[in-house]
């Protein structure tokens, strides 16, 4: 495994654009270019060697030490391999990403995974407002693939999500779910307050909602087959890394009866 490493030289003071740094782009170069590779695309944007000391052999691992909410749309657009991020990140983080592995030390900022297709993104902190949601002029937020966020989560997580899941060992904030049309958000502390307006298809799993939307239908204790399946599949794709297995019976709520009403907000509680 070759291991291209990215020691930040001093905290940033503005944002920069770190699509460019991945793998599959990098792979090829020479050192020299990879210093030479510019942090944005608007004409005074840093090189890398102007931020980073850049030590390694380019492969399908990035390492990058120090963190910051400065650093944008790390991951984006990853298609293989692995990047490695030792403290926080900011917006945008493995945006369009389509396969591989992304792994941040600490918080990440909003937008987390929006339109990514595949692949698994790991915050040990936690994720900022939008995690796989649309910004303005995207049709759809996260389309496939896994985030497990150990921490807690922003409003409107899962904003348009059409596949994919996300799962967070602490708390999704306000209006999670929301306008979403297919996946799953799993969270092991509770939902905010008012979780899925305007659900259309997808499912929110957790033990409590703070405050749930009128327009949602209690239907009582249910046995859904999916959940056991949905189990085997974050056991084998997380490891130990994975929550406890779903319980056998939950509570389900079918709504937003305020749109086709098609969505389940599971309390497993």
């Amino acid at each position: 495994m070759s291991t291209l490493s990215f020691n930040l030289r001093t905290a940033p003071t503005e944002v920069l654009d770190l699509s460019a740094l991945i793998p599959s782009k990098l792979a090829q170069l020479s050192l020299g270019d990879v210093a030479r590779v510019a942090l944005g695309s608007v004409p005074d944007a840093p090189l890398a060697g102007d931020v980073f000391d850049i030590a390694g052999t380019p492969g399908d691992t990035i390492v990058i030490s120090g963190g910051s909410p400065f650093l944008d749309y790390v991951g984006a657009g990853l298609d293989g391999g692995t990047i490695m991020v030792g403290g926080p990140v900011g917006a945008y983080a493995g945006r369009g990403m389509k396969s591989g592995k992304i792994t941040i030390s600490g918080d990440a900022g909003a937008y987390l995974a929006s339109t990514a297709t595949g692949g698994l993104i790991h915050v040990k902190g936690s994720a900022g407002d939008f995690l796989g949601g649309t910004r303005p002029g995207d049709r759809f937020g996260l389309l496939g693939g896994t985030v497990l966020v150990d921490g807690s989560v922003g409003q409107r997580a899962g904003e348009r999500m059409r596949r994919g899941v996300v799962v967070a060992k602490g708390k999704f904030g306000p209006a999670a779910g929301s306008r979403m049309v297919g996946g799953t958000l799993w969270t092991e502390a509770g939902f905010g307050a008012r979780p899925g307006p305007l659900l259309r298809r997808g499912t929110l799993i957790g033990p409590s909602v703070d405050e749930l939307l009128p327009t949602f239908a209690d239907c009582g204790r249910v046995d859904p087959v999916i959940l056991r399946i949905l189990s085997r599949y974050i056991a084998e794709t997380l490891g130990p890394l994975a929550p406890k297995a779903l319980p056998a019976t939950v509570r389900k709520l079918a709504g937003d009866r305020a749109t086709i009403g098609k969505g389940e907000i599971l309390l497993t509680a």
